[in-house]
């Protein structure tokens, strides 16, 4: 076996991504059976289990945040154990809670749970198998937690939105309020208030 810093990661990645590609093809055709298939296929790679483990182990922020068996960081012929020993079946271990600061608010905080590195790459090896399946169904105007998109992205889409004539824009905390009151879609001059009122429920407009 190749040493860890010797793997040629060019070639992973687009292995990876070729059967990416396919999935991502297959959904948009409505072949759901062979974006299963080809999914199946990617979560048994051998290179997308490398991927994932460097992903989790060198390329990502929090590479060096423990978990809850307090494993900071991996040698690299443990990154080979780990790759190995990634499965899809058992129990994933407790997280471990900590708090921190909440954007905007210099009292408040937040919980953050932090899986081990061996959970992170279980869920890294799913998402590089789910990721093409949705990029493939999600409307073109979503842009949260999306690869290959940030903010700025949807600066521009508004600003593409409004340029030419005045819009509303609506804010909404969903954590805080569940459900969207119609009296404040009738405060928009553009919004039906008769269609909201009648036979639509809260919620059912965008």
């Amino acid at each position: 076996m190749a040493a860890w810093q010797d793997i040629p990661w060019t070639k992973v990645q687009r292995h990876v991504f070729r059967l990416q590609k396919r999935i991502y093809q297959a959904t948009q055709d409505g072949r759901v059976r062979t974006a299963r298939k080809l999914q199946k296929l990617l979560m048994k790679s051998w290179y997308a289990r490398l991927l994932a483990v460097r992903r989790i182990t060198q390329d990502n922020q929090g590479k060096r945040t423990a978990g809850i068996d307090g494993v900071k960081s991996l040698t690299p012929e443990k990154r080979f154990d780990l790759a190995l020993a990634i499965s899809l079946d058992g129990q994933a271990k407790p997280l471990r809670r900590t708090w921190i600061p909440k954007h905007g608010s210099a009292d408040e905080k937040r919980p953050l749970g932090i899986p081990t590195q061996h959970n992170r790459a279980q869920q890294t090896l799913v998402r590089q198998a789910l990721e093409p399946e949705w990029e493939a169904k999600l409307s073109p105007q979503t842009y949260g937690f999306r690869l290959g998109r940030s903010c700025w992205d949807a600066i521009q889409a508004i600003f593409d939105g409004i340029k030419f004539r005045p819009q509303y824009a609506l804010k909404v905390d969903i954590m805080r309020r569940r459900t969207l009151d119609v009296s404040i879609l009738c405060a928009v001059p553009s919004w039906s208030c008769t269609a909201a009122t009648g036979a639509s429920q809260p919620g059912d407009h965008p």
